[in-house]
């Protein structure tokens, strides 16, 4: 579909295209940084924020438990300003997110007991990103809200609190679920009211009805993505090719509607907000699932040149097609998108842990680094991570304050701290799931997943099938190049003392001869380079994460954890709380990135090197550990940058590997763009699992990204 023309909707994307940049640099304007997703939301009228109260408020300013989001989300909702641009298929958007407009929020002081005071010295020992309290970050099914509607969903959730009625949890969490598809509907409404023809009729029909085309079901996802996003900032969507393609074969059969008609309304629910969706990969059965509208919702994209995450999954049955349009699309525009994901091994690590090959299928990717089945599986994807430079700092002091200096010791005693982070982890995550129910429930989400309200069980308390917590590990590379660096300098080498090190490191190498010894260190073997053992120690390293966690990967409480290695946007907020590290790095610098080997690991800084690196750390049970790919724009001038491409990710997941992000930047226009944002608005940057304008990032995560992107620029 290379020479697919949008001609009849192209000055209505136009004009869209130009308000979301407007929008972008108000928001800029107004908040400064976002160093995370782009999200579809513009600014409310200041008069609102000056006048908006919540109606249910503790003593602190804040909320918690079942009752007050309900009726607070519900009085937000119908207060909510409505939005509606003649130039787009839909109408609303989203612009507040009660999540963040908790003032003073802090878990500890909910109204009723939450104490995991027993879990604080370890976690801040460690520098361990807990999750407690933390929301969403798993998928809903949109198939249950499309085949319902929201009349259907408030009627079902009606029957069951009537089934419910003498069990009190299920009366509260039913209860406020009404309250929630009250306020919606109400949103819905007087935004019908505000539109006119076509669009009016719609949403008027959509306030109770379930959707019959494909503008319809376009719309009801645009609702659900609001309101989900504006409840906690959920932002997991599905499998969208197939979700929207029974109502663009009746809407094509019928007669309504060509081609162009449903890339304008796919390319403005995209443009509504950048929700996680995959295109292709295989059904249950096996199947590949490739469509026409698999297509067109790439050249939606394409359309629109604005941040986007849609990820397509490589499988051995997958229509090539598919495969080449998408990298052919990640070449034209240098945006970051789409992304890629490798069937192969997402599934058979997912198997490892018991779960059949049909449900293994159907575990998608929908989050920044993360899959999950949709509408049946609660994970904390994201949002729980060990940060192991520092597990490797408190090992490191302590041999050194012990004077028994060895590498193998040194070893053992960070596989010691290493698992007892992962136990504080695990104890944390039986805590959430013991207590969150009654801090936030998932009053969304739950509308879509299977079982929250047919039992009238918070998704975070019972609700759905599975349970598989996720963890994170960040800053692998900078532990590998710390062990190959004592092992090649101090233990072979000999060319510096332990006692020296030590002293060197503690001094952030500001010490006599301290640079002459970090520049010694910084010398010595990087993972990624290929065959050394920097590269040993990183395989290694991530044998330890995975089995570091207690009870066969289980907490106390017996609920399954899935490691991955990633660390979001986070690389500088782990950096800030770790001194200076043996492999040359200086107190404060930032982490590695992900599964990454650190920047300028190797002076070729070829892509097939880092491919093999990334490949060889997968923690190997279904969760990812990304491959960050940098490429310079002059990559597209070399002999079939397209085939080249394709090869490297297929030899990438054959190898392992599980998921791509690629950069493709010019190195010029990055550099003038980090001294003057303002003036390159429309730039967009991978930065990791997201996408976003590169005006959005800090001035510092701007500098990082910078840094990683041209050190690592990579030819593949």
């Amino acid at each position: 579909m290379s020479g697919f023309k949008l001609e009849k909707y192209a000055g209505r994307i136009a004009r869209l295209v130009a308000k979301k940049k407007e929008q972008t640099l108000a928001k800029y304007r107004r908040f400064g940084k976002a160093d995370e997703d782009d999200y579809g939301y513009v600014l409310p009228p200041e008069e609102f924020m000056r006048t908006f109260r919540f109606p249910v408020l503790d003593e602190n300013g804040s909320f918690h438990g079942v009752s007050a989001w309900a009726k607070n989300y519900r009085a937000l909702l119908e207060a909510h300003p409505v939005y509606v641009d003649p130039d787009d298929a839909l109408a609303g958007r989203w612009m507040f997110m009660m999540s963040r407009m908790r003032a003073g929020y802090q878990l500890s002081l909910a109204p009723f007991p939450v104490d995991y005071s027993f879990l604080h010295h370890d976690q801040e020992l460690y520098d361990l990103t807990h999750g407690i309290g933390k929301d969403a970050h798993f998928a809903p099914d949109y198939r249950i809200g499309l085949s319902l509607g929201w009349g259907g969903l408030t009627r079902k959730a009606e029957r069951s609190l009537e089934a419910h009625k003498f069990d009190p949890e299920a009366v509260e969490l039913l209860n406020a679920e009404l309250e929630a598809l009250a306020g919606i509907r109400n949103w819905i409404h007087r935004t019908a009211m505000a539109a006119e023809g076509e669009l009016r009729r719609i949403n008027l029909r959509l306030e109770n009805d379930p959707p019959e085309t494909l503008r319809e079901a376009c719309q009801w996802i645009a609702w659900f993505n609001m309101a989900s996003r504006t409840y906690n900032r959920d932002g997991a969507g599905g499998q969208l090719d197939e979700i929207l393609r029974p109502y663009y074969e009746r809407d094509i059969a019928a007669g309504r509607i060509d081609d162009e008609d449903a890339v304008y309304y796919i390319a403005c629910l995209l443009l509504n907000d950048p929700h996680y969706y995959q295109i292709g990969g295989p059904d249950p059965n096996g199947k590949d699932q490739t469509s026409r509208i698999s297509f067109l919702i790439l050249e939606a994209a394409h359309a629109l040149k604005t941040p986007c995450n849609l990820t397509i999954r490589v499988h051995d049955r997958m229509d090539e097609k598919l495969f080449r349009r998408g990298v052919e699309i990640l070449l034209e525009d240098n945006l970051g998108y789409p992304r890629f994901s490798g069937d192969n091994a997402l599934i058979e690590g997912f198997m490892r842990n018991g779960y059949s090959i049909e449900l293994a299928r159907e575990r998608i990717a929908l989050g920044c680094n993360w899959m999950s089945i949709p509408g049946r599986e609660y994970t904390l994807n994201d949002t729980v991570k060990i940060n192991l430079m520092k597990v490797f700092e408190v090992a490191f002091n302590e041999i050194a304050d012990s004077g028994k200096f060895s590498l193998g010791a040194l070893h053992e005693c960070y596989q010691k701290h290493l698992a007892r982070a992962a136990f504080c982890i695990a104890e944390g995550l039986d805590f959430h799931l013991a207590h969150q129910y009654r801090n936030e429930p998932e009053l969304l989400l739950n509308l879509l997943c299977y079982g929250p309200i047919e039992k009238g069980r918070d998704a975070s308390h019972g609700g759905v099938d599975f349970y598989n917590m996720c963890c994170d590990g960040a800053g692998l590379a900078v532990v590998a190049d710390s062990f190959a660096a004592l092992q090649t300098q101090v233990v072979e080498r000999k060319r510096i003392a332990w006692k020296e090190c030590v002293e060197a490191v503690r001094s952030d190498f500001r010490n006599e001869n301290g640079e002459q010894i970090r520049r010694l260190l910084a010398s010595s073997p990087r993972f990624g380079h290929g065959g050394t053992c920097a590269d040993e120690w990183a395989v290694t390293l991530t044998h330890d994460f995975v089995e570091a966690f207690p009870n066969g990967r289980r907490t106390p409480e017996g609920r399954l954890i899935i490691p991955g290695l990633f660390s979001w946007a986070d690389t500088l907020r782990f950096g800030k709380t770790v001194g200076a590290t043996p492999n040359g790095r200086r107190a404060g610098e930032p982490s590695s990135h992900g599964a990454n080997p650190c920047p300028g690991f190797r002076k070729d800084g070829a892509a097939t090197a880092v491919a093999k690196a990334v490949a060889s750390v997968q923690c190997g049970y279904g969760n990812t550990s990304p491959l960050q790919l940098e490429l310079d724009a002059s990559f597209v001038n070399c002999a079939d940058p397209v085939g080249r491409l394709m090869a490297l990710f297929r030899t990438h997941f054959k190898l392992g590997g599980t998921l791509i992000n690629v950069n493709i930047v010019d190195a010029k226009t990055l550099r003038a763009a980090q001294k003057e944002p303002e003036k390159f608005p429309d730039l967009i940057v991978r930065v990791t699992g997201f996408t976003s304008y590169f005006i959005m990032l800090s001035p510092e995560f701007r500098d990082f990204v910078v840094k990683r992107i041209i050190e690592e620029e990579q030819y593949a």
